[in-house]
């Protein structure tokens, strides 16, 4: 298949004619520098020209090592960064249109949130009970009864059992993977459309993560829900996303279903990602793997053209460092800015 450039205007089309839940176009989000009240220093360009669209239903995991942009990417997913330029659409609406009672709908009953770090996303003061009836008074549910038993519901799902033992423990009387699951209550709590998951196991033991992602797979397909899965570890996401986003410096470069990405990763950090991915077979265990050296970029002052063209190893000298390339189409579905691609 001949590879061609894809305008981003094209990136809402389906063939089973779905409106995307979520869509995010040209999305630029840059943080000032200042050396003196009056003197700029220059942007940090946390997240630089991003587009992607999120089905109802989907899973798509966001992957990149620490200081691609995912975390800027997500705040300003919930609202909580103005971008420069660009637009992020819930239900074809720009959030940015929204009002402070629309932010808050969208917020409290739209979108759930679970955080990295459990303990410090649980308030110490407040007992389960309390973390998790506090969005419902928020939102406008009155009825205490009815309170505690969307909350005993809640806890049944995430496997907060026996319901009674769990509902008077503050944060520090549970383990992490019981504070894990407290945060995954809360997030869905309301009954939310979208579920945005950053890290979402990262601190946990491994012997708990997998129940955990278990746990998110399956309230996933209960509720048929829309996930963005955030994280660093390619292992962990190709367990149960169907669309995969690898970020680099600010920049998306490669956007691919997870089985296509998998079988045919094309931008070489893509493949540097893979390639460090850890090896089960034994026989390979003297192998060396190779990674790109040096480390990202500074994104205050960002290298020109492919901002991955100092690490690559298939640079091509006067063109990836000299011009920045544009998404290439290199399968169904399957993009990469990379000009090994071009035309």
């Amino acid at each position: 298949m001949e590879p061609r450039t894809q305008a981003v205007s094209d990136l809402s089309t389906r063939p089973d004619g779905r409106t995307p839940l979520l869509q995010v176009r040209d999305l630029r989000v840059w943080f000032e520098l200042r050396r003196w009240v009056f003197s700029r220093a220059g942007y940090v360009r946390a997240v630089d020209g991003i587009s992607f669209d999120l089905y109802p239903g989907e899973v798509l995991a966001i992957v990149g090592e620490s200081g691609s942009g995912k975390s800027t990417l997500i705040r300003t997913l919930l609202g909580l960064h103005r971008p420069i330029r660009g637009s992020v659409s819930y239900q074809g609406k720009d959030l940015r249109s929204f009002t402070p009672q629309e932010m808050r709908w969208y917020r409290n009953t739209q979108v759930g949130y679970v955080q990295q770090d459990p303990y410090g996303a649980l308030p110490p003061f407040m007992s389960v009970r309390q973390i998790l009836e506090e969005p419902m008074i928020i939102g406008g549910i009155r009825d205490r009864r009815q309170r505690l038993e969307r909350i005993r519901e809640v806890m049944e799902e995430v496997k907060l059992t026996p319901v009674e033992e769990f509902l008077f423990k503050f944060p520090h009387m549970l383990s992490g993977g019981q504070q894990q699951r407290v945060v995954i209550a809360r997030a869905i709590l309301m009954r939310p459309r979208l579920l945005i998951a950053d890290e979402p196991v990262s601190m946990l033991d491994a012997s708990i993560r997998v129940e955990v992602l278990k746990l998110l797979q399956a309230l996933q397909r209960r509720y048929h829900l829309s996930v963005i899965y955030v994280t660093h570890d390619l292992a962990t996401a190709t367990y149960f996303a169907d669309r995969i986003i690898v970020m680099y410096a600010g920049k998306v470069v490669e956007q691919a279903p997870m089985a296509e990405l998998l079988a045919h990763a094309a931008h070489p950090y893509t493949v540097a990602l893979l390639t460090a991915l850890p090896d089960p077979d034994p026989e390979n265990a003297h192998r060396l793997k190779e990674v790109p050296p040096g480390e990202p970029p500074n994104l205050i002052a960002p290298p020109p053209g492919c901002r991955f063209h100092p690490r690559c190893p298939r640079i091509i000298q006067g063109l990836c460092d000299r011009e920045e390339p544009p998404d290439f189409e290199v399968g169904p579905g399957h993009r990469a800015a990379c000009w090994l691609y071009r035309p």
